[in-house]
């Protein structure tokens, strides 16, 4: 099990590989593309659930946080110490703790 350390760095690294992907000007012509390509089709459950994906922090957040996680599991040869089900629920820590920071980010915008 990788420790609460190495969640914690690899939640920060979420909320900001979210960040990027969803509110970032960095990639804005990327979503705006995705959205008119959507839009030629709107009725499509795949073009709308890819723009969905790229738009919701809670989404995007999730896979993200997936992906950052199997490739330090991968890079730092952690990958079979432990079952499936615990990297699972490292999964879930990461993605829930970068989601948190996106909260309260998202919180302090408003107010």
């Amino acid at each position: 099990m990788i420790s609460p350390e190495n969640i914690a760095l690899l939640a920060l690294a979420g909320y900001r590989a979210t960040q990027l992907v969803v509110h970032d000007s960095l990639l804005d012509g990327s979503r705006v593309r995705l959205d008119a390509w959507q839009q030629r089709r709107p009725h499509s459950v795949f073009r709308e659930s890819v723009v969905t994906l790229i738009s919701c922090v809670y989404c995007s957040g999730w896979w993200i946080a997936g992906a950052l996680l199997a490739v330090w599991l991968v890079v730092t040869d952690q990958w079979h110490q432990d079952p499936l089900l615990v990297h699972g629920f490292e999964w879930l820590a990461v993605a829930g703790a970068a989601v948190l920071l996106n909260r309260w980010d998202d919180s302090r915008k408003e107010g």
